[in-house]
């Protein structure tokens, strides 16, 4: 008998195609579920990935603007203080005349490159953390579902 059992095990006879054909057809459907969600997947965060970059892009370009604005008028002032500097060096009747107001328009001129330098300095740090903002809440974004999911 137990030799018997041993035949039934191995016997093709036992073989039953149908549930092969069910259970081929279940892993089949379950495996392209699985690939159209992955799709999905796949395709929403590539048009987040578009939509990211043109934010930043965008950014960017309003970045320059300013900061390039933010240079130009830098230089209209210090442009228009020397040749106030000028027309008051016209009118000089001395020597020691001329020493004071070269040493105040060299003072005023170290005060505003210091004001200037740091005004540059904060457009420039709001100017990044405006470029660099669409990434940032991107990267949280995909980091909080990745949290999510896990």
């Amino acid at each position: 008998m137990a030799t018997k059992k041993t035949d039934d095990v191995f016997s093709i006879s036992s073989f039953d195609p149908s549930k092969f054909n069910e259970s081929f057809r279940d892993f089949a459907e379950k495996s392209s579920v699985k690939s159209k969600e992955a799709l999905s997947k796949v395709k929403e965060a590539t048009e987040e990935a578009g939509k990211t970059v043109e934010a930043t892009l965008q950014n960017a370009q309003a970045g320059t603007v300013e900061l390039g604005m933010k240079a130009i008028e830098m230089l209209r002032t210090n442009t228009e203080n020397s040749f106030s500097h000028l027309e008051s060096l016209l009118s000089i009747k001395s020597v020691s005349e001329f020493f004071e107001l070269q040493t105040a328009f060299f003072r005023k001129q170290a005060e505003l490159a210091v004001e200037q330098a740091k005004s540059l300095q904060e457009t420039s740090k709001k100017v990044a953390e405006h470029v660099s903002k669409p990434g940032k809440e991107a990267t949280e974004k995909a980091m909080s579902s990745f949290k999510l999911s896990a």
